[in-house]
């Protein structure tokens, strides 16, 4: 706790990245609403060859969420503040060697075999095509892991649904127990508390939408390793991009930090 708590008060200091929804090496024609910003500060590492890089998963919105009905494209949301603080996170409590920018993932071409860990934001609003489904299935049963966070309540939580029973149609979500190996594989994540949004700054509440209750859910391979994670009505995204502010409590980010890098650390060694 200690580290973590050293991190997050100097994070501010360290953090050198404006928070714009900048993309690195997106390769592909950008989406219908979607627009690119310059960078503001590419780190000198940016295109090292490390053991881990902050790996997020690029989607098109589902047609209920679309950029014509009024929504941002929610693949970004986010980026790059929050990709980059986590990841200097990951560099100062752990000895994983780290690159200090992310990589945005497309499925329309093999690179996600490149990366173990994959993460994916706002997923209550994503679309995935049978093709999408195809590539994430293969890259999941072959050792991959996802990660998806940032989705609350009944409706984005169908949504998302959607999508994965494309990728996986007859395999179970079930409930996370404390004990599984991937809560204590450094950090040991016991009593949970659920991790609010910023909405929490103007609304004081910490749930959205009606998700009352965080869930950490899963799909598990025949082998008993989890291949998707579920943070669902909770949004660790927002602790780790507002985890330099004196504004955000500590306790949400501290746990968000740890179960992120447990689930990195897992998607690396099982």
């Amino acid at each position: 706790m200690r580290l973590v708590v050293a991190f997050l008060t100097c994070a501010a200091a360290l953090t050198v990245y404006a928070s714009i929804q900048t993309k690195h090496n997106l390769g592909v024609e950008a989406y219908p609403g979607e627009t690119e910003h310059e960078d503001s500060g590419v780190p000198p590492d940016a295109d090292e060859q490390t053991e881990w890089c902050f790996a997020k998963l690029r989607y098109r919105n589902h047609p209920m969420y679309s950029p014509s009905a009024g929504y941002r494209q929610s693949w970004g949301i986010d980026s790059p503040k929050a990709e980059r603080q986590f990841s200097m996170g990951v560099k100062r409590l752990t000895r994983i060697h780290t690159r200090s920018i992310e990589e945005v993932i497309n499925l329309s071409n093999d690179e996600v075999f490149n990366y173990p860990w994959l993460y994916a934001v706002e997923v209550g609003h994503w679309y995935i095509d049978d093709h999408e489904a195809a590539k994430l299935r293969e890259y999941l049963l072959r050792g991959g892991f996802l990660m998806t966070d940032d989705f609350h309540g009944v409706v984005e939580w169908r949504t998302f649904m959607e999508g994965m029973e494309k990728i996986f149609p007859d395999r179970p979500v079930v409930d996370i127990e404390e004990k599984d190996p991937i809560n204590h594989v450094l950090y040991d994540l016991v009593n949970m508390i659920q991790v609010p949004g910023i909405q929490y700054w103007y609304t004081g509440s910490i749930s959205e939408h009606g998700g009352v209750i965080p869930r950490w859910r899963g799909i598990y391979d025949d082998k008993g390793r989890i291949m998707v994670a579920m943070c669902h009505n909770q949004d660790n995204g927002d602790a780790w991009e507002w985890s330099d502010s004196p504004r955000y409590p500590e306790k949400y980010a501290s746990q968000a930090y740890k179960m992120g890098i447990n689930y990195l650390i897992y998607s690396m060694t099982h």
